[in-house]
Order: C-alpha cells, then structure tokens, then sequence
C-alpha cells in the first residue's frame, strides 16, 4: 500500500537555486535532504540529482533532469498558499512574481480578501490569499 505523495518538480537546470529562494520566503522551511551529480553523470556535476525540500509542513522533491524535454511546468497545477494576512500575501507576491509573470494581480476577489497568482522566475505557478 502507498505510504506518501510528494510532488516533484523536474527542472532543466536550476534545481537548487529554486529550493534555495524558496527557503528565504517561508520561515521554518528547510533542506532534508540533497544529493549531486559528480563527473560520473548522467546529469551536470553539481546539479540536483535528488532533493526534499520541507516546505510550510509539505515535502517537495526537486530534481534537475539530465534529459531535455519538451515542456515545463505549466500553471495548470500551482501551489496554493493561505496567508495570516494581508501583508504577508503581499510580501510573497512581490517576491514571487520578481522576474516571473503575474497571472492574476493583486486584489480582492469573491473567494479572498487579498488574493494574486503569479508563476515565479523558475515556472512554478503560485496561487497567494488572504481569506
């Protein structure tokens, strides 16, 4: 019987910078775990061959993918995050959306006080609210 589901997030390259940006945001969060590529590959030396990342309580796994695909992340599924408030809704969406693109800007909306969606410089899709 399965015993847990994490999403995993394959990058191009960059795998480590995203976990790292991510750690500056969300206060508690940290590394438990990270390997790297050596010289033997099949991915670059240094990038991410595996990664966990505790993120808000969550576990994220973080792979950089030694294969070229063609597609990425796409907002179809995005992070959810519920803020204590305001501010701090405000906070993330200004970081997040630095060198991202905003999909939906900041406002009041039917469903929360603040809300806004943004894929941040990596790709992830971030959806941001106040209730």
């Amino acid at each position: 019987m399965a015993k847990e589901i994490n999403p995993f997030l394959m990058f191009a390259a960059g795998a480590e910078a995203a976990m790292t940006f991510y750690l500056s945001l969300f206060p508690g969060s940290k590394i438990e775990s990270l390997s790297h590529y050596g010289s033997e590959g099949p991915g670059a030396p240094g990038s991410v061959k595996q990664a966990t990342l505790s993120l808000l309580g969550r576990r994220l796994e973080f792979f950089d993918s030694p294969v070229r695909h063609g597609f990425t992340f796409t907002p179809a599924i995005s992070f959810a995050v519920s803020c204590d408030s305001v501010e701090e809704v405000d906070r993330l969406f200004a970081a997040l959306s630095d060198g991202g693109q905003v999909l939906m800007g900041l406002d009041a909306y039917p469903f929360a006080r603040r809300f806004g969606w943004v894929n941040d410089r990596f790709g992830i899709s971030w959806q941001l609210r106040f209730v």
